[in-house]
Order: C-alpha cells, then sequence, then structure tokens
C-alpha cells in the first residue's frame, strides 16, 4: 500500500468511527509526522524497538510537548489497531508526566477594556458571547442562529468538544448585543459568517484578540480561550458552584473545573498573610 493509499483508508476510517474534525485533523497530523519517519513499505514490519526510537526521537530532537507527544502516541495507535489491525508488542501508554499548569486569568477591569475597545458590532458580539457564555473559538464558530434561544436565555452548543451537545448562560445584556448585530448584518445560517458566507474564520478572532490586547494594554500571555478561562474564574469568585460551572464548560470531569480554584481571587481573598500579625 502506497502513502496516499495508506492516508485514505486511514481517514476513511476515523470517518466511519465518528471521529470529530478536530481529532481528525490532529490524527491525520501525527500520522503524516509518523510516515516522514518511516518508510511506508516497513509499516506493517514494525518493530517496537523502531517504534520506541521514533517516539524518542519526537520529544528528544523535535521537542514536541506533551500534549503533541500523547496526539502521537494516538494516531499511531489508531493505525495498528484500527487501520492495519496488526497487533504490535508496544505499550501506547506510555506513562508521561502532565507539566503542571494554571490558566491564564484577565481581571474583571481587563476583560471591560478588552470588551469596550471594539468599535465593529460584529466583533464585539463575538468575545462578548465568548465571554459571556464561556465558548470556545471553535464552538463560536459552529454557532448557528438558531442556537440562540432567547425564550429560555440559553445558548445551544451542539457538537461541542468531545461530540458533547450542552447549554450555556445568555446574558439579557448580550442578547441585546445580539439582536443589534443581527439586525445590521443579517447572518443567513452561521451566527457569526466571512464577508462571503460560510463560517467566520478562527485566524481573524485570533487577530482581533493580538490587536485589542495591545490596544488596551493588556500584557498577559492572553488568547480567546482565556475569555472562557476568566468567565470560569470570575464566577468561582461570585460563589457560583463548581458543579455548576463544569455543566457550563462541558468538562466531562470535575478535576479539569477544579484548576480554577487556583486562580480564583476568592480563595486567596479567605487566606492572610502571617505578615499581617507583625508589627512592622
Amino acid at each position: 500500500m502506497n502513502k496516499a493509499d495508506l492516508i485514505t483508508k486511514y481517514e476513511h476510517r476515523l470517518t466511519l468511527k465518528n471521529y470529530s474534525e478536530n481529532t481528525l485533523r490532529a490524527y491525520l497530523s501525527g500520522l503524516n509526522i509518523f510516515l516522514d519517519y518511516v518508510k511506508t513499505n516497513q509499516i506493517s514490519s514494525i518493530t517496537p524497538k523502531v517504534l520506541d526510537t521514533y517516539f524518542h526521537y519526537c520529544k528528544k530532537e523535535l521537542n514536541y510537548s506533551y500534549s503533541t507527544m500523547k496526539q502521537l502516541l494516538a494516531s499511531v495507535k489508531f493505525l495498528y489497531e484500527e487501520v492495519l489491525q496488526e497487533e504490535i508488542d508496544f505499550n501506547f501508554k506510555i506513562t508521561m508526566k502532565k507539566p503542571s499548569r494554571i490558566p491564564v486569568v484577565l481581571s474583571v477591569q481587563e476583560v471591560q477594556r478588552l470588551l469596550n475597545s471594539f468599535t465593529n458590532i460584529k466583533h464585539k458580539a463575538i468575545f462578548t458571547l465568548c465571554y459571556s457564555a464561556g465558548l470556545r473559538v471553535g464552538e463560536i464558530l459552529n454557532l448557528k442562529v438558531k442556537d440562540v434561544d432567547s425564550d429560555r436565555m440559553q445558548i445551544r452548543i451542539e457538537q461541542g468538544k468531545g461530540q458533547k451537545d450542552r447549554y450555556s448562560i445568555l446574558s439579557e445584556k448580550v442578547l441585546g448585543l445580539l439582536r443589534e448585530y443581527v439586525k445590521e448584518y443579517k447572518p443567513k445560517e452561521y451566527l457569526f459568517e466571512g464577508q462571503g458566507g460560510g463560517q467566520y474564520s478562527s485566524s481573524s478572532i485570533q487577530a482581533l484578540m493580538r490587536r485589542h490586547k495591545k490596544k488596551c494594554g493588556i500584557t498577559k500571555k492572553a488568547t480567546p480561550h482565556t475569555l472562557r478561562h476568566s468567565f470560569a474564574t470570575h464566577l468561582l469568585d461570585n460563589g457560583t458552584d463548581t458543579r455548576f460551572i463544569q455543566e457550563l464548560l462541558g468538562h466531562k470531569h470535575i478535576s479539569t473545573t477544579q484548576i480554577y480554584t487556583h486562580v480564583s481571587s476568592r480563595s486567596m481573598k479567605d487566606v492572610k498573610s502571617p505578615i499581617e500579625d507583625l508589627d512592622i
């Protein structure tokens, strides 16, 4: 089987198993990296030693991150188990130490400055909705006009991460902004569409974030996803139950949501520094 046929078969199998578009792209990227390392005609006779050397090369020489390494492992595992259906005496569940990182969060004042820096109502609506409902960029792009439920004051997110449907909150203030935006731009299918129709682009949202972050003097390493982190943290600051935040964010495990307790100013305020007891 040549490289093109293998990739076609691999993509076909991913599609049949109903993997999301994001996962499909990630797995295909991992497959191509692997095929650049080994010859296609060697695929069926690969040894555990070659696989071990390959993953060591990816980490040591290419300096791939934890998440990329997990992706590479999963993509090669899928190739042998699901596409070629061959048994390889190799443990794809390599235990890797996950980096301990806390999310970057904007203060309420920084979010306000950012949102008020937009004069274009479409751009303001995108970023305001991103923050007010805690949405991922991909979820913003996939939103359709029909997903805004003004009767129940909810936003329906179809097939979010992990291909799960969920609802998030719709603020009265945001609803008013969206009505103004829809009246002016008249989107046909997707809530936010490009100039020629169809979905708005992710790269445009990223570029807008960089431009407006600089415009309002925000020096933190913030991305559009930072608004989702800020949404969760500010809810926690205001006393919202973690389980409810978990539902709004669409997290599978509560432990994922609990990371925001590390950056919540509410928990920080409950702790008094011992220096307060010193006479200095």
